[in-house]
């Protein structure tokens, strides 16, 4: 299968750290195909930028076809393009091949503050480039810049909520998407923004496009490696476009490659330095701390874990239309169920290499204490003793499901069994949040609305924080090969969940 073909429209950086050097890397490490029409040169470095030579219109224009007419492409990215002759130029040419995908970086101010765009270039850019736009991405001073342009007054940001409106009003000048990157304006965690560095908690990234406004949430990173994030996101999206992935996603994830290429970056130069723009090149599918965002959004997952937290049973418990007998039975068993997890989880510690993932496991263990506790006063309000539901008897897909876990356990390596686990911890954090969140629950006269509080309780969401950052932390050692072994494992047994659930998704089916 050929790779995407990306068209890279911008400035040289002879650092390497941004414009066209930078892009070349995202590009490459996505796993698509670079292409370059050089706009500018600069003699720049981490600590700013000292000189800029632009290349005539004409011999821009001779790159961008020489590129197009041969090779082809699927998406062309634009950076830097430094003058009113060089937007005019790149306009005609993306009319001329009748472009249909272009993601548009406003480059206007480099990291270290240099001017890259000259001020009457501005309104061309505004005017000619950015209806062609498919996404625009902006960080806020360069959407203020352009939005003054376009005769808006000065815009406010208090909250996060008031990047919307500068994405909306953004949209309204042309481009199909907008992207607002949030990087120069952290927040608070309750959406504020941030008055003190010691406040700087998350980054809010605001895409806009097709009437939805999705909020892409990061925790704050104190880094001063931040030299060529724009050029890299930009790329980063292009890269997933050309793969063929929605706008939604493309986006998604282009953050979250961003934020891992921050967190990993080498520490080079003297001023703002260099993202570590090859922090996934092991071939792995996903970017460090988001294994379980990559697995749950697998089509093969998505559907099997829909069935599962969107089960009858569940959403039975949120209308508060479940029969008090399935419940009572559900209870019964998923006691009897919670003892066999225990024991997996204390095999898992047992399978650890290390005293951090022994201890990791070993307070899961502690936190099924805490919830069989529940289970337990449960059953006592509805008449239940707890030598009662010790010797109930095993339903066969309790059996099937726990003997599963513990087989693994025993016949594959730590982190399968983490894997088999993992639908039962990640589940139940994923259903109590859904329901707690559904208008459509009801929570006064709900019988089980106190339990799905339990779900969405500190001492629960604590244990799937621990099991996550496990998974998280092992998931990158693996190859992927094994990462195709481990989804299967975690198919099978959410399909096991499903199982357990059927028991009692049904009042004919009630047996306690």
């Amino acid at each position: 299968m050929a790779p995407g073909r990306v068209l890279v429209i911008a400035g040289s950086d002879s650092s390497g750290g941004a414009g066209l050097e930078a892009d070349q890397k995202v590009i490459a490490a996505h796993g698509c195909y670079a292409m370059t029409a050089t706009t500018a040169l600069t003699a720049q470095n981490t600590k700013g930028v000292y000189d800029i030579h632009h290349v005539p219109a004409d011999f821009l224009r001779k790159q961008i076809d020489a590129c197009i007419d041969d090779i082809g492409i699927d998406v062309v990215k634009t950076g830097m393009l430094a003058s009113a002759g060089t937007i005019e130029a790149v306009v005609k040419a993306l009319e001329d091949h009748k472009v249909k995908t272009v993601v548009v970086d406003p480059v206007m101010i480099a990291t270290t503050g240099a001017q890259l765009l000259p001020s009457e270039s501005l309104r061309g850019l505004r005017t000619r480039l950015l209806p062609l736009s498919t996404i625009l991405t902006p960080n806020i001073p360069e959407a203020r810049l352009l939005l003054a342009d376009a005769g808006y007054g000065h815009m406010p940001i208090e909250t996060s909520g008031d990047l919307d409106v500068i994405a909306r009003a953004l949209q309204e000048l042309g481009p199909k998407w907008v992207l607002i990157k949030g990087g120069h304006c952290p927040f608070r965690s309750d959406g504020t923004v941030a008055r003190t560095a010691d406040e700087n908690e998350i980054i809010v990234n605001v895409l806009c496009g097709e009437g939805q406004i999705i909020r892409i949430q990061s925790p704050y990173q104190d880094s001063r490696n931040t030299h060529g994030t724009g050029c890299s996101l930009a790329s980063a999206i292009a890269s997933n476009l050309a793969k063929g992935m929605d706008v939604v996603k493309a986006v998604k994830d282009g953050c979250r490659y961003v934020e891992a290429a921050i967190k990993t970056a080498p520490g080079l130069g003297g001023g703002n330095g260099p993202l570590d723009h090859f922090h996934s090149v092991q071939t792995l599918p996903f970017s460090p701390g988001h294994f379980i965002d990559y697995l749950l959004e697998r089509p093969d997952v998505a559907d099997v874990w829909g069935r599962f937290v969107n089960h009858p049973f569940v959403l039975a418990m949120g209308d508060g239309s479940l029969p008090l007998e399935s419940f009572k039975g559900y209870l019964i068993q998923d006691y009897l169920y919670l003892v066999h997890f225990a024991r997996a989880n204390a095999l898992s510690s047992y399978k650890a290499k290390n005293l951090k993932d022994i201890g990791a496991s070993a307070e899961i263990v502690t936190h099924i204490f805490k919830e069989m506790s529940l289970h337990v006063e449960y059953c006592r309000g509805f008449g239940i003793s707890r030598e009662q539901m010790e010797a109930a008897e095993e339903k066969e897909a309790c059996t099937a499901y726990t003997r599963y876990v513990i087989d693994i356990g025993h016949s594959e390596d730590w982190i399968a069994l983490q894997l088999a686990m993992a639908p039962c911890l990640l589940g139940y954090g994923v259903i109590g949040k859904q329901l707690h969140e559904d208008p459509r629950s009801k929570t006064e006269g709900n019988l089980y609305w106190t339990w799905i509080q339990n779900y969405v309780a500190e001492d629960y969401t604590a244990a799937v924080t621990t099991g996550s950052e496990l998974l998280e932390r092992h998931a990158l050692l693996q190859s992927p090969t094994r990462i195709e072994e481990l989804v299967n494992i975690f198919i099978q047994a959410t399909r096991m969940e499903i199982g357990f659930w059927d028991m009692y998704a049904h009042k004919e089916d009630v047996e306690v």
